[in-house]
């Protein structure tokens, strides 16, 4: 029991290590309400053109760092051009987002019920992070693919053309069109600003979990920081 209750007091710990580093990574994503859409501070003209000075302006250029391009990806760039690479970022942020809360939620020990194959393998025997790479199953892992080819094609890209902006995929459908109508233009700036944020955060978070579990199987080195260490996929 007592080993028990030290494993559940780790696991505890754990989470709330994380949920506090997301809370605070994430309170930056209210700053451009404070400033209600304004410029941020300008800075003196470089080697920028006059098309990727007219980015600054744009959603996400926050301070401290304002229009931060280092590897000049928009030196003579198009608003297109723009828009196509806001929208790369926006859906990975996405998937990151929902990488990060599986992590988490596998980690605290919750799996689906059930088998994850045809030869009998459970998803209570599937570890966390990259490692269930190792224990699923074939047929799963070209089904989950085939998944996410369907829904790049199909599904998260502006199909009706519609899109009031760069990772807008409602395509005129569902409960959010009316949801979003709802808000108003300031509302709507900041929830963008919100999830591009939160989005950019949880792609640092995620990248860091699958950096760490590959170097010393310690994805949650935070929590070895705190003296708080966790074993992580023990028992698999």
């Amino acid at each position: 029991h007592k080993d028990r209750r030290s494993e559940s007091q780790a696991v505890s710990t754990m989470i709330r290590a994380l949920v506090l580093a997301l809370c605070l990574a994430a309170s930056s994503a209210f700053t451009p309400s404070t400033f209600s859409g304004a410029r941020v501070a300008q800075r003196a003209p470089s080697r920028s053109s006059a098309l990727s000075m007219a980015f600054e302006d744009e959603l996400g250029a926050i301070r401290p760092l304002g229009f931060f391009d280092p590897l000049g990806l928009l030196d003579g760039a198009t608003q297109e051009r723009f828009d196509k690479l806001r929208a790369t970022e926006i859906k990975h942020g996405r998937v990151s987002m929902l990488a990060v809360v599986g992590h988490v939620f596998t980690s605290s020990g919750i799996r689906w019920a059930g088998n994850a194959g045809l030869d009998g393998t459970k998803f209570t025997d599937i570890p966390s992070g990259l490692a269930a790479f190792s224990k699923l199953p074939p047929g799963y892992i070209f089904w989950f693919f085939a998944l996410i080819g369907y829904l790049e094609i199909n599904v998260m890209k502006d199909v009706t053309g519609l899109a009031e902006f760069p990772g807008d995929f409602r395509n005129g459908v569902g409960p959010s069109v009316q949801l979003w109508e709802n808000f108003t233009p300031e509302e709507q700036f900041q929830k963008r600003s919100v999830e591009l944020n939160n989005g950019r955060a949880a792609m640092m978070g995620i990248l860091a979990l699958m950096v760490h579990e590959e170097l010393n199987n310690d994805p949650y080195i935070i929590n070895s920081l705190a003296g708080f260490p966790v074993d992580f996929n023990a028992g698999f």
